[in-house]
């Protein structure tokens, strides 16, 4: 690689001085050469170029001299300014009246006043720039004119004194000789940097051991006024066993001269005093007495009793001080053991008249749980057996209802299916109040699914807020909670046909607001809302503000159920209103641990319709001769073929006999030959397969849903809706259909 002409390392005198002589030595070269070979006019415009490169360079050169020299200019005013600043510092701290320091990041000293350090005049000439901190303290410590406590040396001084510079910001004072004080404020600076103030606070402190003094005088006074006015006797010992303290009170108790108590006399001599005239308890002596009060060690409290004549009976309670002295209290409980022996001369006859009264109330509860035991199984049986026959009525009145082509009387069988209705309400509503009340209710806590119960009661009562029209709207909550199903779904039916029911007008809202560990479902109204004074009557039975609601409003067993049923599931109810504008019922539930998640359906099921279920050969076993023909005629209506059966062996010797499985298995849970219908359900699936079944019962214990839910079955309340009946074997055809 050839060499260049000009070295970029040089200054730019250098260069220009270098350009310059090859530009002579160019041109006198094309000023002696030939023009033949051209070689002298490439030579010149060689020589053109680098006198322009010159020209600019110097430029260059130029321009940089004035920068260097603007520069220059700069950096001495700075320093001009730097100066007089760290001047008016110095000059600054100088006349602060306590003497400051700043340490740098490094902990070296940057700079102090001639005030820092002034009590110390031993090592006043160390303080100087470039200090350290270490070194600082080490001087501190050795310096003549620090007075530290008999129990602190030197190094230990310097060490605390170290500690206390690692944090951020520290006050502490520093006892000198003389009896002075110096306070120290130890302060970071933003760079890591440290300041120290040193301020002489001897008058503070002499001022303060005065005002000290003084509350200590008044203190006193005010202690002895104390013990003077205390009903208790005292008497108080230093750590010497000297009477230091005590009160008229104790003379008084003790019977003892007020002359026997003075100042430095020993805790032997009163206690010889007391030991003449009074007994003491049989767990404490004298001796012991006197032990405890000469030990060298921590004390534990002593409290026991002396007795004196005429039945006089004082507590004594000895305590040691903080100091190592000990406080004694006489109290008189003479008064109080009088009134205890005249209690229990009362209490003995007392006692004879309790124990007769007692056996007369437990006679008379007994009775009273007989009675309401008694009056829990007949409402529970009565309501049961009702439902049998109810069923049978109903499942009557739906047959004629499709049956019937005149729309008139279609009109009275409506009607009479909505008198049913009412009428398994209300014994439904007595049935759980007849559980509540009796105690009988069976409890099953698991994951509920909370936006399942709603949508299935928002399409349940939609019917009955679009016939009032009203707009009734359920809000998906995506929770799930822990909760007994049944009786959860009981509750909020029943909140939210109360709204439906007193809201003439606007809307009934379901929502909840949801926190980390409960959701609060809350059910609107717009209807007249409730009085406050009447807000605790809703709760009780058979309470309807409303006096003009007919009885197909229901008897008012509702919210008494809810009341009971939020009780028993610990949910809390609550209830707001305001007069014309609206109530507001809200239910507590505890949020489940854990969600299960719950699998949609894999084909929606289409409507009910009588057509699919032509045909369709179900085998049908229940023990009720009424309610098996009524279901029959129900079924048949449908274009079903119905084989009907008593027990759960005729059904199976029938099916044999026959040799054809039926489509759709419909049986009872209790039947009349000792064996239930899931056992007959569990045979015949295990001799034809997994047959579509469901099972059908007036028993709403949890048991009842567990044994439809152990084989896989939906189950069936009576009194059994006809509705839905018929969309279970429209399911069941679907299901048959797609097998």
């Amino acid at each position: 690689m050839p060499k260049a002409l000009i070295n970029p390392a040089d200054t730019l005198e250098r260069q220009n001085e270098k350009l310059l002589r090859v530009v002579e030595t160019l041109m006198r070269r094309v000023e002696q050469g030939s023009d033949a070979s051209g070689l002298a006019y490439a030579q010149f415009q060689r020589a053109v170029l680098l006198e322009q490169q010159v020209r600019d360079r110097t430029r260059d050169l130029e321009r940089a001299l004035a920068l260097l020299n603007d520069s220059n200019a700069r950096l001495a005013q700075a320093n001009r300014e730097t100066e007089a600043a760290r001047a008016d510092l110095a000059n600054a701290i100088e006349t602060v009246q306590e003497g400051f320091a700043l340490f740098n990041a490094d902990d070296q000293l940057v700079l102090c006043n001639s005030r820092f350090g002034m009590h110390m005049p031993d090592i006043h000439h160390l303080l100087r720039p470039g200090l350290s901190f270490s070194d600082y303290v080490d001087a501190v410590s050795h310096s003549l004119y620090l007075s530290l406590p008999d129990s602190m040396s030197q190094d230990d001084w310097a060490a605390s004194r170290k500690a206390r510079h690692s944090d951020e910001s520290s006050v502490f004072n520093v006892r000198l000789s003389g009896r002075r004080w110096v306070q120290v404020s130890e302060h970071r600076t933003p760079d890591g940097g440290t300041v120290i103030l040193q301020m002489d606070v001897t008058d503070m402190m002499r001022l303060e051991r005065q005002e000290r003094d003084r509350i200590l005088d008044d203190q006193a006074r005010l202690i002895k006024a104390t013990l003077e006015h205390l009903r208790q006797g005292v008497c108080i010992f230093d750590t010497l066993g000297r009477l230091v303290g005590w009160n008229r009170r104790v003379a008084e108790l003790l019977s003892v001269p007020l002359g026997r108590f003075l100042i430095g006399s020993r805790f032997g001599t009163i206690l010889n005093a007391v030991a003449r005239d009074y007994t003491f308890s049989s767990d404490v002596t004298p001796d012991m007495l006197a032990a405890w009060a000469s030990y060298d060690g921590r004390r534990a409290p002593l409290s026991f009793e002396i007795y004196g004549i005429r039945n006089q009976v004082l507590t004594v309670f000895m305590e040691q001080m903080p100091d190592g002295g000990f406080v004694i209290s006489f109290s008189d409980m003479t008064p109080e053991r009088s009134a205890i022996r005249a209690m229990t001369e009362a209490k003995e006859t007392l006692e004879q008249r309790v124990l007769y009264r007692t056996l007369e109330l437990e006679d008379a509860l007994a009775d009273a749980e007989r009675a309401n035991a008694s009056k829990s199984r007949f409402v529970a049986a009565a309501s049961h057996d009702l439902l049998q026959p109810l069923s049978a009525a109903k499942l009557y009145v739906a047959s004629m209802e499709e049956m019937t082509p005149d729309s008139q009387k279609r009109e009275l069988v409506s009607k009479a299916s909505d008198a049913l209705q009412s009428v398994e309400d209300i014994l439904s509503a007595l049935l759980d109040i007849s559980k509540l009340d009796s105690g009988l209710a069976n409890v099953h806590f698991s994951e509920v699914d909370l936006d399942g119960i709603l949508n299935q009661l928002r399409d349940q009562l939609r019917p009955i807020a679009r016939k009032k029209g009203l707009d009734f709207r359920v809000l998906r909550t995506g929770a799930t909670v822990e909760s007994d199903a049944t009786y959860l779904r009981r509750i909020l039916q029943n909140l939210i046909l109360n709204a439906l029911r007193y809201t003439a007008s606007g809307r009934v809202l379901v929502g909840a607001r949801q926190s980390r560990g409960t959701v609060r479902i809350e059910v609107w109204d717009t209807g007249p809302g409730i009085a406050e004074d009447e807000q605790d009557l809703i709760f009780g039975e058979f309470q309807r503000l409303n006096a003009t609601a007919s009885a197909a409003d229901g008897m008012g067993l509702g919210l008494a159920i809810v009341d009971r049923a939020c009780a028993l599931l610990r949910h809390p109810l609550s209830l707001r209103s305001q007069l014309g504008k609206g109530t507001v019922f809200a239910v507590e539930l505890p949020r489940a641990a854990i969600r299960t998640p719950i699998k949609p359906n894999a084909e929606p099921l289409r409507a009910p319709s009588t057509n699919s279920l032509e045909h369709l050969i179900i085998l049908l076993i229940e023990n009720d001769a009424d309610l098996r023909h009524a279901l029959t005629i129900t079924l048949e209506s449908w274009g079903t073929d119905v084989i009907a059966c008593a027990s759960a062996s005729e059904a199976v010797n029938i099916i044999d006999e026959i040799g054809l499985a039926p489509d759709v298995i419909i049986a009872d849970l209790q039947l009349d030959d000792g064996l239930l219908g899931t056992d007959a359900i569990r045979t015949l699936r295990g001799r034809y397969g997994p047959l579509p079944a469901c099972l059908i019962s007036a028993d709403r214990a949890n048991s009842t849903l567990e044994a439809a839910r152990e084989i896989g079955i939906p189950l069936l309340y009576k009194p059994i809706s006809p509705k839905d009946l018929k969309q279970f074997l429209a399911e069941a055809a679907t299901l048959g259909i797609r097998h």
